[in-house]
């Protein structure tokens, strides 16, 4: 069972501002039942507390070991795919898939790569500013009626499917088959916006949506290093004098 496991130590949690000390220990406690152990959070509001401490019952090694970032793009160093969580599509997002579907994607690319799920503010989820840095958008399917999970609750759901994910079957992951890294991809797309600006093709002072709809179709390829490296190459090669 403990190799099954193993892929467990691949995936963060990521916590953005969160507001009450109180759920960021719950969601350490939701993560240790469920055999999750690295935490990241980005500007929260009151860290350490003794609130989160009393809330995580037991499981103080998470917090004590959680790193505090002050943004998300440092929280996500290392990683390769990143999920964010949603209570809603979006307009102009990534592509929405359940909890469950999430789970069994994040487990497969854990198996040999970094993993990070990214979780919003307790009042308004995640900002567009940091859905755009996800490449994938996961959701719980509650009640339509009454669909407001609390944070730490949202963990739990979470950590749960990762875990049952973990214990079934997972397909192999071909060892060839690596994503670039969040910082690789981000580092394209700011050299992919600079060379649009030089071509005249993006106006900087009306952008409108074409780097985020840039940024949607590069998210579906699913980027690998090489390939990154070869685009990469390709607008260097635009930017060249004549």
């Amino acid at each position: 069972m403990s190799s099954k496991l193993e892929s467990l130590t691949n995936i963060r949690i990521v916590l953005c501002q969160t507001s009450h000390p109180g759920n960021i220990g719950s969601a350490a406690r939701a993560m240790k039942t469920m055999g999750l152990s690295q935490l990241v959070l980005v500007r929260p509001k009151k860290f350490p507390h003794d609130i989160a401490e009393a809330m995580a019952s037991g499981a103080g090694d998470i917090l004590t070991e959680a790193r505090v970032c002050d943004t998300l793009e440092e929280a996500l160093t290392g990683c390769t795919f990143v999920i964010g969580l949603s209570a809603r599509k979006r307009e102009l997002s990534h592509q929405l898939v359940t909890a469950r579907e999430a789970a069994a994607e994040a487990v497969q690319l854990a198996a040999n790569q970094s993993v990070a799920l990214v979780f919003g503010t307790e009042m308004s989820g995640l900002s567009n500013d940091e859905l755009i840095r996800c490449q994938l958008l996961a959701m719980i399917p509650a009640n339509p009626e009454y669909s407001s999970l609390n944070l730490a609750a949202a963990v739990q759901v979470m950590a749960y499917e990762i875990r049952i994910a973990a214990l079934g079957t997972v397909a192999p992951v071909d060892s060839d088959f690596n994503l670039a890294s969040h910082e690789d991809v981000e580092g394209f797309y700011r050299h992919l916006e600079e060379t649009l600006i030089g071509t005249g093709f993006l106006d900087p002072a009306m952008p409108k949506r074409l780097m985020s709809r840039l940024r949607r179709l590069f998210t579906r390829a699913r980027l690998e290093k090489e390939e990154v490296n070869i685009l990469r190459g390709i607008l260097k090669s635009i930017q060249l004098p004549r």
